[in-house]
This record gives C-alpha cells, structure tokens and sequence, in this order.
C-alpha cells in the first residue's frame, strides 16, 4: 500500500520533525509551517462519522485554539458561512483571529482572509464569508444562521441562551456542524453537550503539547498548580463537580441577567488584601455586591486580581464608583451611596491609608476578622441556600472558590480563598444580622453530583 506524503510526515517523531524542517529552503519550509497534518496530533484532527458537535475538552495550552482556526480554514475551502462565536469581542478579535494561533496566522499568504474588523467579518479569497460574533451579546445572535461553526471557551460564556441562539443558528447547508472548545467546568452547558448524541469529544492535557509550549510554563504554571483541584481542571481537563463538603454548590449559585436587577438601596465593595505584593503572593480579593430594594443580596463583580498595595486600592476605589452610586454608569440605580469594607488584619491601620492616599474622600469601614474563614463564610452561604442571593454575571472564578472551599482546604497547595473573603466581608456588612448568631447547616451529603 502506497502511503501518503502527509501520511509519512505526520509520523516522524517531533525531533526528526524540527531537524527535517530545518534543513528545508525557506520557501519550502513557510508551506510546510502552515502545513497542519504535519503539525497535528491525532486527536487535534476533525472525527469522521456522521456529528453535530465536536466538543474539544482540554487542558491549557493543548493547542485548542490552533485546533479550531484550522478547522474553519479547511471549512472555508468548502462552505459559504464558517462563523465564529468567542466568550467576549475582543476574544473572538484578539484569541481566535489574530492570535499566534488564530486563523490569520494558520494560513498562507495565498489563501488568508482579509478582516474587516469595523464590520467583524472576514473574507476570504474564495468568496467564502466567516461572520464574528459575541457571547456576551446573544441577542445579536438572534437570526443568525451559520453552515459551520467554531465556539470557543463555551465553558466561560456569560449567558446561556448565546449557545441556545448558535445553535438554533447552525441550519445552513447540507451538513451544520460546529466545533466547540473550552477548558472545562461543571457547567450544565458542557454536561448537555456531553450527553448529547450528534456529539463527538475529544479530550486532552497541558502535557501532550510540551514541546510547544514555554519552558516556564511548566515552571511557574504547571508546578504551581500540579495536583491541586484547580490544575486537575486546567491541566488535565477534568470536570470537577462540587468538592465533598463544599459550603457552596452550583447548584445554590443562581445567575441571572444585569438588566433583571433592581434597584438597590445600597452597594458596598468587598476588600481582602494581600500581607505580600509579589508574583506569586495570595489575590487581592474585591468583590461589588448590593442589597436590593427586594431584600436580595446581588453580587456584580470579581475585580480582584494579584496587585500592589496602590492597584487594589485603586482597582477598589473605581468599582465602588462603577456601582455605589457615584455617579454610576447608569447600569443600576442606586438610593445609597456605598463603602469598601476592607479587612485589617494583614495591613492594619495601613490599609485604610493606602485607600485614601489614592482618593481621600471615598468611605471605608475597616472591619477584623474575630473568627475563622469557615465560620464568617458559614452564614453567607446559608444566605444562598435559602436563595436570597443572586450573581448578576458569571464569576467564574470566585464560583470555583465557592464550590471547592472545605473546612480542610489546603492553602499551600489550592492557594488562599481571597475573592471569597471579600465577597463574606461585603454580604456581611449588607446582611448583618447574619453576624449575629451562628447559622445551622445541613450536613451535606459527601456525593458527587
């Protein structure tokens, strides 16, 4: 049996690879550069078979998002409409079309599309059209109809019915498909599509793609988070449903849209600060929540991030502006003007003085933690148990705090819970009767859901 040329070079091993490459004339070696049976893996190449959906499930730096420009670059060669949806705009402008493995850079000069990024659309040589799309505007995808498909980072969409509007989208043609990829979570998006039968997955790590990838990736960000909950998702694509024992479970985290809030007759921000400002120090936790005129705590930002003493003060200080009615951007309205309530344990008196060093005016109630995490955090999620909170967006991040905090987390290794503190220092000052007395709850049952 006579094998293919793509058939003998795919084979090679990645040494002989770069060896063959380099021995080539540059000509011969920009086609072969761009030449994706010779780059890819088997399992970063299209399925066979009669699917819908081909659900791409891997870890960080597994090469998804090359896997998904090239899919549509073989796509457009065949198809009218090859669309593409991506968590936010610039996602979609900066990850999937001009990123280092993005569709620009995935093909020849000959055969790259010319992108209009005023009209969010690329056009390609051969009369070929891929439309760019938002998810965090669904309602534009209201209509829109697509022959093929590539969503990328499904798992962080903020809103659901984006993917409800894509797919009712994916009609055009003799045989819709669409290619989905995302790091994974336990979100019902991803368990659906898992379960459904036009779906074919594929599934991968962080380590099948080593070669490719920074030696201090695997130094700082593969070490770092190597048998952590948080490097089983990220790096070895696992689902992770609710950590046994968890005070928090998805299932008590309801989302619901910003323009369903109501008014709020205060907003405060949520301050944890970090004892250290370096690299690999513990977050700045900060965290936007109001108390409607309804009664209900609602949670509208994670802001917090790893940051010197003069960007969390300054990052707080604009998202109690942003919310707390100070001249607000009009997304809600607000009778009340906010604080940040910020811890002093780790910086003292210091804290209050970076914040007023930046802006001298803006309020701040210093506040100090008595008792243990567990037990400030206890009350808070009875608050969400019994359904008097809301999430006006989707936090990831401080979701996955929520949902994997046990009484017995390891800090060494799974890091410190500082978005979640913030968020208990800002329920707890809009809640305070929660202060008061110990809250009761129901050992929970030690089940996977």
């Amino acid at each position: 049996m006579k094998l293919s040329p793509a058939l003998v070079l795919s084979a090679l091993e990645p040494e002989d690879r770069k060896q063959l490459v380099a021995s080539l004339d540059p000509h011969t070696s920009s086609v072969l550069a761009h030449y994706w049976p010779f780059w890819s893996r088997p399992n970063q190449r299209m399925p066979q078979g009669d699917w819908v959906y081909w659900l791409v499930l891997a870890g960080r730096g597994f090469g998804k998002t090359r896997m998904g420009a090239e899919t549509v670059r073989e796509w457009a060669q065949s198809y009218r409409y090859v669309n593409l949806i991506g968590a936010t705009a610039g996602d979609v402008r900066d990850i999937m079309v001009e990123g280092e493995s993005g569709i620009l850079a995935c093909c020849t000069e000959g055969e790259r599309p010319y992108y209009k990024k005023s009209e969010a659309k690329l056009e390609w040589p051969n009369g070929a059209v891929t439309l760019c799309f938002s998810a965090d505007e669904p309602e534009r995808l209201r209509g829109k109809q697509h022959e093929k498909l590539w969503a990328d980072e499904l798992a962080s969409w903020q809103y659901a019915a984006a993917w409800d509007q894509a797919k009712f989208g994916l009609r055009l043609g003799d045989r819709p498909q669409a290619i989905v990829t995302t790091t994974p979570k336990p979100k019902l998006v991803i368990t659906d599509l898992m379960k459904d039968t036009k779906c074919v997955v594929t599934r991968g790590s962080s380590y099948e793609n080593r070669e490719n990838l920074a030696k201090n990736f695997f130094d700082e960000i593969v070490q770092k988070y190597e048998g952590t909950r948080l490097g089983r998702q990220e790096l070895y694509a696992e689902i992770l449903t609710d950590a046994p024992g968890a005070l928090w479970t998805r299932d008590s985290i309801r989302h619901l849209a910003l323009s369903g809030a109501p008014t709020m007759r205060r907003v405060v921000v949520g301050l944890d600060p970090p004892a250290s400002s370096e690299e690999r120090s513990n977050e700045a936790g900060i965290v936007a929540m109001g108390i409607g005129t309804d009664d209900r705590g609602y949670v509208l930002e994670d802001a917090s991030g790893i940051m010197t003493p003069k960007e969390w003060a300054t990052k707080s200080i604009a998202v109690l502006k942003r919310w707390g009615g100070y001249g607000n951007d009009g997304r809600i309205n607000v009778q009340q003007l906010g604080t940040i309530v910020a811890e002093i344990n780790q910086g003292g008196e210091m804290v209050e003085t970076v914040i007023k060093s930046v802006d001298a005016n803006v309020p701040v109630k210093k506040v100090r933690a008595n008792k243990g995490k567990w037990l400030r955090a206890e009350p808070v999620s009875a608050l969400y148990e019994q359904g008097k909170v809301d999430h006006l967006g989707n936090f990831e991040q401080l979701e996955d705090q929520m949902c994997s905090y046990v009484q017995d987390i390891d800090r060494k290794n799974d890091g410190s819970p500082d978005r979640l503190d913030a968020l208990v220092w800002a329920a707890t000052e809009l809640f305070p009767s929660i202060a008061m007395k110990p809250v009761q709850l129901k050992k929970r049952e030690m089940k996977v859901r």
